[in-house]
């Protein structure tokens, strides 16, 4: 029987070295939209790996090597997880309170880009397995990572690495690369990501804006044009209008909406968090709110750009407009069905002038809720937070977990150090170090049961 006494001692007493280990791992830029600093990174994770006594595999794509890395246990039962060292651009600089690749600890919370999504993790995890090291003298299973550096950047590489060493990563269960506790405090167990389908739509009427004197009631305007392509991609009830676009919707099982209802209301903390004033089609709070965010499909406008955006006045027509777009998908649609459903609706509305163009997506994926890893992860939590997880079966954002799910059919849980306010993706992105600590902690409870079973 494993004694957390001493465990949890070597994290009070080794909590700062972790934390430097992460800050060192923050001052690396790592940014896959540009590609500054992949390199860099990667060999800066290699070396943490390696001084820790693992096999380590570099498998490069001529962007961001592939990290793989694995040390036996106790038992032959093997975890796998999965993490990125690639992280969002820090921009707009000017918003963070401290340079986003200096990491600094203010209010108990350190800051820095990557610091939650997700080098924060990568550290923790290896926090977890230094304590059993020192204190054990062995991992309490097979333990292997696979971290890759394009997750940012709809994961280019990973799908064929999967399938051509599915051999390589087989495992019993994995621990994916994120989570945390809700606003609470309480941690959470994010079951499924629902699928994404990113376009870039374009539309080019002329070579060259025009004087809007001249072309204003005699040209065709890109910006007009768009904006009536889009507007009819979804109707002011919320409705998607792509031809078929539900069809292969599979609604929330008697389970999912049991489990929805365990959790609380998050209603008021988002109005207050972000500022809003109520919730799309009238939706006031409950489970309702909770099952539109996650079980319903969603057509996202991320961006505009035509024309000129400057101060003060210019009156020209613009000659191009495009927007990006994303699909956020459920079980069982795709992103190939949804590009071409796409295609068919612009060309039916007499958008065929408009190019589409496929920025990345993924297909959407979940994990059984009773299966008894994920029971293992929401049991031993209670002991650190005075509360086993609560469980959410789907969760609104997107990432590549299919791609281990279906290559290797295992479980997938999610348990980590982010909280709400994290700032993941943008400025002042932060953890709070008590979250840190408890993360570590649960963790090693977790392995320790997951290795007995």
């Amino acid at each position: 029987m494993t004694n957390f006494i001493e465990i949890d001692q070597f994290f009070d007493r080794k909590m700062d070295e972790s934390i430097q280990e992460l800050s060192k791992l923050i001052a690396q830029p790592s940014i896959s939209a540009t590609g500054v600093g992949l390199q860099e990174c990667a060999q800066l994770v290699v070396s943490m790996f390696n001084k820790r006594g693992f096999r380590v595999y570099e498998f490069s794509n001529g962007i961001a090597p592939i990290l793989f890395a694995e040390k036996e246990g106790k038992c032959e039962k093997t975890i796998l997880f999965y993490n990125h060292y690639d992280v969002q651009p820090a921009e707009p600089i000017e918003l963070w309170n401290s340079p986003p690749f200096k990491p600094e600890v203010r209010d108990n919370r350190l800051y820095g880009r990557g610091t939650c999504d997700n080098k924060g993790n990568i550290t923790n995890r290896l926090f977890t397995l230094d304590a059993f090291e020192e204190v054990i003298g062995e991992y309490p299973c097979h333990v292997k990572f696979l971290i890759e550096g394009e997750e940012e950047v709809s994961n280019k590489h990973l799908a064929d690495f999967v399938k051509e060493h599915s051999s390589l990563l087989m495992s019993d269960a994995c621990i994916w690369e994120f989570g945390g506790v809700d606003h609470t405090g309480i941690p959470v167990q994010y079951l499924g990501l629902r699928g994404c389908c990113y376009v870039q739509l374009d539309v080019e009427v002329a070579n060259q804006d025009v004087h809007s004197g001249i072309g204003g009631s005699i040209f065709p305007n890109a910006a007009w044009r768009l904006v009536w392509a889009l507007n009819s991609l979804k109707s002011q009830d919320e409705k998607i209008l792509l031809p078929n676009f539900y069809e292969k919707v599979i609604p929330p099982s008697k389970r999912d909406i049991e489990l929805m209802d365990q959790l609380p209301d998050e209603s008021n903390y988002y109005k207050e968090l972000y500022g809003i004033k109520g919730f799309l089609k009238g939706i006031q709070s409950g489970t309702g709110l909770k099952i539109a965010e996650a079980f319903e499909p969603a057509c996202t406008i991320c961006g505009l750009t035509s024309g000129y955006q400057g101060a003060g006045s210019k009156t020209i027509l613009p000659a191009k407009a495009s927007a990006k777009i994303d699909f956020r998908l459920v079980p069982d649609q795709t992103p190939s069905d949804v590009l071409k459903q796409l295609r068919e609706h612009l060309d039916n509305q007499g958008f065929n002038d408009v190019i589409i163009t496929d920025l990345g997506g993924d297909l959407p994926e979940r994990t059984d809720p009773d299966d008894p890893f994920i029971q293992i992860l929401v049991s031993t939590a209670e002991e650190v937070y005075g509360s086993p997880m609560r469980i959410m079966p789907m969760t609104g954002g997107s990432g590549p977990n299919y791609i281990i799910q279906q290559a290797l059919r295992i479980p997938i849980g999610t348990m980590g150090v982010g909280y709400p306010e994290a700032n993941s993706h943008a400025p002042n992105e932060n953890i709070r170090l008590d979250d840190y600590l408890k993360a570590a902690k649960h963790l090693a409870r977790a392995l320790q049961k997951f290795g007995e079973s």
